[in-house]
């Protein structure tokens, strides 16, 4: 696969020198083990707001685990622990006076395969709120929408809310997943393989919408897949064996990357 060309970056965004966004995100000095199993290292990076920023790498080299972390997902794991910190706004998502279920109201997830669950549309939409003890019918209402529409699924489903979400496609079961996430108005939107299940067609009505959702959101992607790194995000950071190589515009990571390592990866010859 060659360098990508100045037209896959359609829907980038970097800023231009000098106007890049303050960090939103900071990973300092981040290191995250598995029992005795160090597999993130010392990491290093500062994610700016109302962004898309993507984590790019071959299997196993971390992006995954660093995405879980940023909502403390990991947590739910025996035996893990970090050294380091992340912030959020400028505070540490580690704070113990921090509840982690408020954490994770601010930073929705959306995972690789589409996971509605057994109910309506409407009910799949309004699931948090309900769990929150928020059941007023006219917010409920104005929640649905305004959360289908930002997932650019309002159209297609506005006359069938009370049907199984289980009747709707695998690319629309993925958008209401992601009307799901948003409905709580997070700060932060995690996308973990959001396409990799996707035909392209469906593909690339996700991406368009995430170019879309970062007007609203700060968005932090995992994708295997390069080309769709270059189109929707501003930022890149390339990882391997757990390590952060190189983290830059996206334009520079694709067609003027400083590290071996990366060129060797973006344009193919390892990975």
């Amino acid at each position: 696969m060659a360098l990508a060309r100045p037209s896959d970056f359609a829907h980038a965004s970097a800023p231009a020198p000098g106007t890049f966004n303050p960090a939103y995100i900071q990973v300092k000095n981040f290191s995250f083990y598995y029992g005795h199993n160090k597999v993130l290292h010392s990491l290093a990076l500062d994610i700016p707001e109302r962004q898309v920023t993507a984590f790019i790498g071959p299997s196993g080299c971390g992006k995954s685990t660093l995405l879980r972390n940023l909502n403390r997902m990991n947590d739910l794991i025996d035996g893990v622990r970090h050294e380091g910190d992340i912030t959020v706004g400028g505070r540490s998502i580690y704070d113990p006076l921090l509840e982690v279920i408020a954490l994770r109201k601010r930073i929705g997830m959306v995972f690789q395969k589409s996971n509605p669950f057994p109910k309506s549309i409407y009910e799949n939409v309004v699931y948090a709120l309900r769990v929150a003890g928020r059941n007023g019918k006219s917010e409920l209402d104005e929640v649905v929408e305004r959360s289908l529409r930002g997932a650019a699924l309002w159209d297609e489903v506005k006359d069938r809310l009370h049907e199984s979400a289980f009747g709707l496609s695998g690319g629309q079961q993925q958008r209401l997943c992601i009307a799901r996430a948003i409905a709580n108005r997070p700060e932060i939107l995690l996308m973990d393989e959001p396409c990799s299940a996707l035909d392209p067609i469906a593909t690339s009505k996700v991406e368009e919408l995430i170019h879309e959702l970062k007007k609203e959101f700060t968005i932090v992607i995992v994708t295997h897949n390069m080309q769709q790194a270059a189109r929707v995000s501003d930022r890149t950071a390339f990882f391997y064996l757990g390590k952060l190589i190189e983290y830059a515009a996206t334009p520079d990571i694709f067609m003027n990357p400083k590290n071996p390592q990366t060129e060797a990866y973006v344009s193919g010859r390892f990975g």
